[in-house]
């Protein structure tokens, strides 16, 4: 039975699935954004709650921490029997997650990375680290990422690792990268509607001390934004302009004058569906397939079915 499967009719495939084509496109920075037109706010706002009952349904089979496993992981039995070229092998991928979730929130993006993107089976190692909702400090989590990301390399043997973090999570990687050096062991870092420069969301939510750290000003923003000269991780932060987490939304931007980044904006999806929208997802695997060197370039992507925007293009 699939993970979304019946008995939450709502979360069945056919009925998420078109929720997941529509209306999403990805801009580079730079780029003119569309006016959003009622329709195209309801179909996000149905998405964000689809994505959250299928999540919550989800959300018991995350709770245990990952069993390590001795071999990187498939996608199982129906890799090609046919010989394939030689391919380099891919760095392991670590996925983080976000405040009070757990590593539920990444079945659809795991699925995806191990996989090419036609369809085949793919060997590669992807894990993913659970940590407490009581965490009370980005630093303490920072560095409980940096011990597991020794295990993996020392696991796989990997010089480096990619990362993932969605949310709170990204900021936790980019913590490590920056402030822990653990950019001698992180070869890409994506993130996904991550409060870069803070979030005002939610004034109450303060009562809990890592919430208070994602606020504009706090002392661990301001740590990341001092000078971090010689930085080896490249970085991937994507955005949405419907993330109602993010307050404002251009937070999840990352501006640093001594990082290698590339920031990509997502039209019409909130914070929720960030880490299953096929459309992000597909940029993901294509981030994590960049060459270790190569920094923000002027590709674009567009999700099938996009609109076109006010000038006429997709970009």
């Amino acid at each position: 039975m699939s993970a979304l499967s019946p008995p939450f009719p709502l979360l069945s495939p056919s009925r998420l699935a078109p929720l997941l084509r529509l209306p999403s496109f990805v801009r580079l920075p730079g780029t003119p954004t569309a006016s959003h037109t009622p329709g195209a706010l309801l179909r996000a706002a149905a998405l964000e709650l689809s994505v959250l009952v299928a999540h919550l349904a989800l959300y018991p089979t995350g709770l245990a921490a990952e069993r390590p496993a001795d071999e990187a992981d498939t996608a199982g039995p129906s890799a090609p029997a046919s010989p394939r070229l030689p391919l380099a092998p891919l760095p392991p991928v670590v996925l983080l997650h976000g405040f009070a979730d757990n590593r539920s929130v990444f079945v659809l993006l795991r699925r995806a990375l191990l996989r090419d993107a036609d369809g085949t089976a793919r060997r590669r190692t992807v894990v993913s680290l659970n940590y407490s909702p009581l965490t009370c400090d980005i630093r303490a989590a920072a560095e409980l990422l940096g011990r597991h990301v020794e295990e993996v390399r020392r696991r796989t043997g990997a010089d480096r690792v990619d990362v993932v973090g969605h949310s709170l999570g990204g900021l936790i990687a980019r913590y490590h990268v920056q402030r822990l050096g653990g950019d001698a062991a992180v070869r890409t870092l994506v993130t996904l509607g991550t409060p870069h420069s803070g979030t005002r969301v939610a004034r109450p939510a303060d009562v809990h001390p890592i919430v208070r750290q994602m606020r504009p000003g706090s002392p661990v923003i301001e740590e990341l934004g001092r000078p971090a000269p010689g930085c080896r991780t490249r970085f991937v932060a994507v955005r949405s302009d419907l993330d109602q987490i993010m307050v404002p939304t251009s937070t999840a931007r990352l501006d640093h004058p001594d990082l290698r980044v590339e920031n990509v904006l997502v039209t019409g999806i909130g914070h929720l569906a960030l880490p299953v929208h096929p459309t992000v997802t597909s940029l993901v695997r294509e981030a994590l397939a960049a060459p270790a060197g190569q920094g923000a370039d002027t590709r674009a992507y567009e999700a099938p079915g996009a609109p076109e925007s006010a000038g006429g293009t997709v970009a």
